[in-house]
């Protein structure tokens, strides 16, 4: 059970460690009000799983509204917030921006705005790209949209839909967005509550996708004029690539019995990963098992990122814990067990940063929740 509010615990060690995750979403959401003052970076303590062990960390941004994805500048933190509003951290203060949309945001279970990457030229540009659940003739879907960020600062505005119509649901909607090291856009979708749909090509629910910048199929992907990358996928989250440029993806397994089954895939353009036909150990020809499974247990797995070494990052939801995996899906170490749930980490310079997910209806808020953390 975490504390309901951190306080002002000392720094007391290095970070030694690792991440573990897990996923999951409700409606409840803090106050979506104005731009806010964020109050100084201060230093906290984190309990590591195995004892004695501590990782120092320095909160950076608090009372976030549901948030899911973290995005990185040289000087600033940009934090998407599932009911359609962007926090922006920096110089020590955070502020909220709203987005100007075509097609609002559906704020519904799992379902909000979700990804959201900056151009790889942002800092010219002033691009970013988000991934969000609409509503339309009383069909929940997702899309894809290039932003812009308004000159004041203050919002953002929607330049053009890039992909829409991807299939949603009130849970099991995928959302993550990267940036490949090959320039192109990575997007995850889950199967919408439609099983067999991850296996269907001509779906674009329970897929990882790729698309140029523009919104058109990379003439290299493995289905000539589909953006889909992979398919068999049930709800992955996580999307990072390795030093070697390896692309990874961590995937909610289900619940119920046999239950957990969460994943850790090794990607491959054109992969079937075997949802529903197949889990944990399971083989059939034709599809790729996990390097990882959590069994039957429950980790929820969420945001992933790639540490200096290669090694691989994961946050759980309703595993609650941040953790270190090899890149040939060997679980090395956990780190933080004491903040709830965590949605996203990111690396920067490396740096390690992730967002609890306390305020998403399934978790246990403190008073200062959801807060960005930067580990030391």
């Amino acid at each position: 059970m975490r504390k309901g509010n951190v306080g002002k615990a000392a720094l007391l060690a290095v970070l030694a460690g690792s991440l573990a995750a897990c996923d999951g979403s409700g409606s409840e959401r803090g106050d979506g009000g104005a731009a806010q003052t964020g109050a100084p970076a201060r230093e906290a303590a984190v309990n590591v799983e195995n004892g004695s062990d501590t990782a120092a960390y320095e909160v950076l941004a608090e009372k976030l509204n549901t948030p899911w994805a973290i995005a990185m500048t040289q000087d600033a933190i940009y934090i998407s917030e599932r009911g359609g509003e962007v926090v922006k951290v920096q110089a020590g203060k955070q502020s909220r921006q709203h987005l100007t949309l075509s097609k609002p945001v559906k704020e519904e279970g799992e379902g909000g705005l979700l990804g959201f990457a900056l151009a790889p030229d942002f800092e010219t540009s002033r691009q970013a790209f988000a991934y969000h659940t609409y509503e339309e003739s009383g069909e929940r879907l997702n899309r894809i949209v290039l932003l812009r960020e308004d000159a004041d600062g203050q919002g953002w505005t929607e330049q053009r839909e890039l992909l829409g119509g991807i299939p949603g649901a009130a849970n099991h909607n995928g959302g993550r967005l990267a940036f490949g090291p090959d320039g192109y856009l990575y997007a995850t979708t889950g199967d919408a509550q439609d099983e067999a749909s991850a296996q269907n090509r001509a779906s674009l629910a329970g897929k990882i996708l790729r698309i140029k910048r523009d919104g058109s199929v990379p003439a290299d992907n493995p289905f000539p004029g589909s953006p889909v990358y992979s398919y068999g996928h049930r709800n992955p989250q996580g999307i990072a690539w390795d030093q070697t440029g390896t692309l990874y993806s961590s995937e909610h397994g289900p619940s119920g019995s046999p239950g957990g089954h969460d994943e850790l895939n090794r990607i491959t353009a054109g992969g079937n990963y075997g949802w529903p036909d197949i889990i944990g150990d399971e083989k059939k020809e034709g599809m790729i098992a996990p390097i990882y499974h959590t069994g039957e247990d429950t980790l929820a797995p969420s945001g992933m990122a790639a540490d200096a070494s290669g090694q691989l990052l994961v946050t759980g939801l309703r595993g609650q814990s941040l953790v270190r995996f090899a890149s040939d899906g060997t679980r090395k170490e956990t780190l933080v067990r004491s903040e709830g749930r965590l949605r996203d980490v990111a690396v920067k310079d490396g740096i390690v940063y992730v967002v609890t997910n306390n305020t998403d209806g399934r978790g246990d808020p403190g008073n200062n929740d959801d807060r960005l953390l930067r580990l030391k």
